[in-house]
């Protein structure tokens, strides 16, 4: 029997090895949207802040760009950190890069925002979901806030080959629990860079 982990770590570093950042249905020129909910967030400069499932993802060079200087990217493909830090050059000395399955991860600091924008919803088992929260509950602490976007309830039912399992704002405050309080959402259509439009919903939780 082969390990869903292992799978996992596979299926993504092959996507991230195949195709270049701007061939992934997901990808942002601009990530307009995850920085203004930074912002509304209240972020400061000093604020520590975590992206799960970053891959080559854009925001951090923005995060950089606008002076923060406590970044840190999580993923579970080392090749699409490798990427990232390559187009970031020099200005990748100071990120934190985090090479790990959020549901196997084990923080070993607190993080002022938690962002994620379309990793949760490819957690299709309670299990995965429950270890993924159990990890934000280890890295956040009251007042901490937590940014996650996901395919919104009619938005496509698979992304990269996989299964996702789509939210909006109440079945994400059902996984989080008590312990968050929601602040913001919204819904929001993403256009790939092919052309298609895919239903997308931000949510904004605070830790109580």
């Amino acid at each position: 029997m082969s390990d869903p982990e292992l799978d996992r770590t596979a299926h993504w570093q092959a996507v991230y090895t195949s195709k270049s950042e701007n061939e992934v249905s997901w990808f942002q020129e601009n990530p307009s949207t995850s920085l203004r909910l930074i912002k509304d967030a209240r972020a400061s400069g000093d604020s520590a802040i975590i992206d799960i499932g970053g891959g080559a993802s854009r925001l951090v060079d923005a995060l950089v760009a606008q002076g923060f200087r406590s970044i840190a990217v999580l993923d579970i493909s080392a090749a699409a950190l490798e990427a990232a830090k390559a187009r970031l050059g020099p200005g990748s000395a100071g990120v934190d890069w985090i090479v790990a399955d959020v549901t196997k991860w084990r923080p070993a600091k607190t993080y002022d925002i938690w962002h994620d924008r379309a990793a949760f919803h490819f957690l299709t088992e309670a299990a995965d979901r429950d270890a993924y929260v159990e990890r934000l509950k280890s890295a956040t602490v009251p007042g901490s806030q937590v940014i996650i976007g996901t395919f919104a309830p009619d938005g496509p039912e698979k992304c990269s080959g996989l299964s996702v399992q789509r939210h909006d704002a109440k079945s994400l405050a059902d996984e989080l629990g008590p312990s968050f309080e929601l602040a913001d959402h919204f819904a929001e259509p993403h256009r790939t860079p092919w052309g298609a439009v895919q239903h997308f919903q931000f949510s904004r939780f605070r830790r109580l």
